[in-house]
């Protein structure tokens, strides 16, 4: 008897196995902006690779190997991967069926889990509009809001039932917002919203700490919950800053490689909307002693250049040889502006460029250019150069293993920076059109 039931048994196995295995597929627009597709998931401290494909005329179909843990998925399309991604859900009972527009962002065509996901928080999100579209009013009707109020509750706790198991469910209740019983003056709803801002997420939550969700709520909350009223840069730097005092208070037991990966989020946001000085807080303060902690030498390195090469810092210091004379960037003068470039005598776009900016800036008696060569040797360097007269010359034999190559984050040649007369990074144009272009505002 048990003999007759093996082939059966196999079939049946067979077929679970099969039924286990599914497929996150969809469009790409624009189809020719798409060559491959890599599919990770989600961890609170690390990510794990799952399947990659092909994408053909926009079209690609990711096969999900059957013993692939449920959870978060992020999808890379292009590098840098922390910048070309969108994520979604995938819980192992269904295929996730999608259209991604790179201006217009991710839709969901079929997955009842991320379809939920998004009616969810596209409903909510109308809701708060519309209550900050109420206390933007000048004639407040207490009724509409607290209508509104009613409806906000009533939609929370509906897709929190409609959600339970899932894994979407854990998002959803993490984001339970702040929702008074009546009305209130906009300065007490403010106050509140941020005081219970994290009331509703649970920081043990595995699928929450590996997800984009809580880098968004974060990072929302540092850069948002903000007092009702203008604000100067420093003002609003100053509160920020009790954000971020706030927010490591609140992840205070959450691992230190989260809390790196999570300061590290809002250390780029801080960066890139030019809060100089809370990026420094946030570095000096946190994120520098938890990455030296865990190792994280790429997040270090990346933070420590682009501060030292950030709008409004020195430039580093150059020195060279002319005959047997030391000459440092530091002791030119007489100029408005300098441009340095980095170029080398073999690189054939530098052989084009160099010239015609030679020519264009030449008579212009407010600029001195500083022309370092990334050489192997000063033979071709020599020639070149001396075709080039109205330039500063000096020559840094290693080409790429030479220290400026690091010193000036420079991964190609030519590289242009444009300084203030106090020697301040004050431009990095990409070619030297915008060099010529940036001198001439400059003026």
């Amino acid at each position: 008897m048990h003999l007759k039931n093996i082939p059966l048994l196999f079939t049946l196995c067979f077929v679970l196995i099969l039924k286990a295995q599914h497929t996150i597929s969809g469009n790409l627009t624009p189809a020719e902006d798409y060559k491959w597709l890599i599919a990770y998931k989600l961890n609170p401290d690390h990510q794990n690779y799952i399947a990659d494909t092909a994408v053909e005329n926009g079209t690609f179909s990711l096969s999900i190997p059957a013993k692939a843990a449920a959870g978060v998925y992020r999808l890379v399309y292009a590098v840098p991967q922390e910048e070309f991604y969108f994520d979604v859900i995938y819980n192992g009972k269904e295929d996730v069926e999608l259209s991604f527009d790179s201006q217009k962002g991710l839709s969901i065509i079929s997955s009842n889990e991320n379809i939920l996901y998004t009616k969810y928080f596209k409903e909510v999100h109308d809701l708060e509009k519309q209550i900050v579209q109420f206390y933007s009013e000048p004639n407040r009707d207490q009724g509409k809001i607290n209508a509104l109020f009613k409806k906000l509750a009533t939609t929370q706790k509906s897709y929190e039932t409609q959600s339970e198991g899932l894994i979407c469910g854990h998002f959803i209740a993490a984001n339970s917002p702040y929702i008074p019983v009546g009305f209130q003056e906009v300065e007490t709803y403010v106050q509140q919203k941020k005081i219970h801002y994290f009331d509703a997420l649970d920081m043990k939550d595995t699928i929450i700490l590996g997800s984009g969700f809580l880098t968004d709520k974060i990072v929302n909350y540092v850069f948002t919950a903000l007092p009702h009223q203008r604000l100067t840069l420093e003002e609003k730097e100053a509160i920020m800053k009790n954000n971020i005092n706030e927010l490591a208070r609140v992840l205070e037991n959450v691992s230190t490689t989260n809390k790196v990966q999570l300061f590290n989020s809002l250390w780029t946001q801080a960066s890139s909307n030019n809060y100089n000085g809370l990026a420094d807080d946030i570095y000096g303060n946190y994120l520098k002693s938890w990455a030296s902690e865990t190792n994280k030498a790429d997040i270090l390195n990346n933070i420590e250049t682009h501060n030292r090469l950030r709008f409004g810092a020195k430039a580093p210091e150059i020195s060279w040889n002319e005959g047997s004379t030391v000459k440092k960037l530091t002791d030119l003068s007489g100029a408005k502006n300098y441009v340095i470039v980095f170029w080398s005598s073999t690189c054939s776009h530098c052989l084009r460029e160099l010239p015609e900016l030679h020519e264009r800036i030449k008579d212009n008696s407010g600029v001195k250019v500083l022309a370092i060569g990334l050489e192997d040797d000063d033979e071709t360097w020599k020639k070149e150069s001396a075709k080039l007269p109205a330039f500063i010359h000096g020559i840094a034999v290693g080409k790429w293993e030479s220290p400026y190559t690091t010193l000036y984050d420079i991964h190609q040649t030519p590289t242009y920076y444009i300084l203030d007369r106090e020697k301040r990074i004050i431009g990095k144009p990409e070619n030297y059109e915008e060099v010529v272009e940036f001198l001439k505002e400059a003026k």
